[in-house]
């Protein structure tokens, strides 16, 4: 095997990992970057006030310092929030068995660009046309988008349909332009609750890209394993649940159907933290148990 010359590998390796922080990083850079204006204009209008104040109260460590730091702290966490990563936590169980109900989760809000739906503002404002940075979501992503029926509301499933693609269900198999994708015995899912537990056959899907995750599919038969073909229009997309059998998503056109480019808000990226929900809350010593420490800090996909 050749060897690049001049290439240490352990050098190799921690150049690879400082791309890598670096491209997480990146956002963080931004949002200082968009701050530094924001520290000018403070400056500006506590200068006054603060010449107002007992010398006791001035500088960095008096009260004009305290307002300050707290809203920095304030705009830094809206920044963070609405540029680099936004938390969700997963209601139902659509996602099974790649989230859980209890799941906490943060979405990248920049791997797709940004738009009135993934700044958070909303279409009545106008601020944006489209997607700014704009980013193409990849088959077999795991997406946070608006519903299209209803733009108040968030949903959480993976894109399967890529524009001009023919989809459709046949005996509860996936088939993207004709062709059904691959399905393998996986192993079993316990679906668990709080007073009981079912064993679910788990299987493993490969896209056509070669993206591979986990689906539960319990009947051929359900409401939506056989449908009509669906051909995805421009500048859409076509999401599906993981959750075969109990998933309203692009299958349900009533209810979703094909979702916008400009309503994707971004990636699932990792987990960072899960619960049963079994815990009591006037109860601590149940909490622990409650935890999924398993899922603490997973990656999605």
């Amino acid at each position: 095997m050749s060897r690049l010359t001049g290439v240490h590998p352990g050098k190799g390796a921690s150049s690879v990992l400082q791309v890598i922080l670096a491209v997480l990083l990146l956002p963080f850079s931004l949002i200082g970057l968009l701050l530094r204006p924001l520290e000018w204009l403070l400056k500006v209008v506590f200068s006054p006030v603060e010449r107002l104040l007992p010398t006791g109260l001035r500088g960095d460590e008096g009260m004009i310092g305290t307002v300050k730091t707290m809203v920095y702290a304030v705009i830094i966490a809206l920044a963070v929030r609405t540029l680099a990563y936004e938390p969700f936590n997963i209601p139902s169980g659509s996602m099974k068995p790649t989230l859980l109900v209890g799941d906490y989760l943060f979405v990248s809000k920049f791997s797709y660009g940004y738009s009135d739906y993934s700044l958070g503002f909303g279409t009545d404002l106008g601020l944006l046309e489209g997607r700014l940075f704009e980013g193409e979501p990849e088959r077999g992503d795991v997406i946070v988008f608006r519903q299209p029926t209803d733009t108040s509301v968030d949903f959480i499933k993976r894109l399967v349909g890529l524009p001009g693609d023919r989809i459709r269900m046949i005996d509860g198999v996936l088939h993207v332009n004709g062709m059904p994708v691959t399905l393998e015995g996986d192993s079993v899912f316990e679906d668990r609750s709080c007073s009981s537990s079912r064993a679910i056959e788990r299987q493993t899907e490969t896209l056509p890209n070669g993206t591979r995750h986990s689906v539960l599919n319990i009947t051929d038969s359900g409401r939506l394993d056989n449908t009509p073909e669906y051909v995805v229009p421009q500048d859409h997309y076509f999401m599906m649940g993981d959750n075969r059998d109990s998933s309203n998503d692009s299958r349900v056109t009533h209810l979703v159907g094909f979702v916008p480019r400009e309503n994707l808000i971004g990636r699932a990226e990792f987990l960072f933290f899960s619960t049963d929900g079994c815990g009591s809350l006037i109860n601590p010593l149940s909490w622990p148990a409650s935890i999924r420490w398993d899922r603490l800090f997973r990656s999605i996909s």
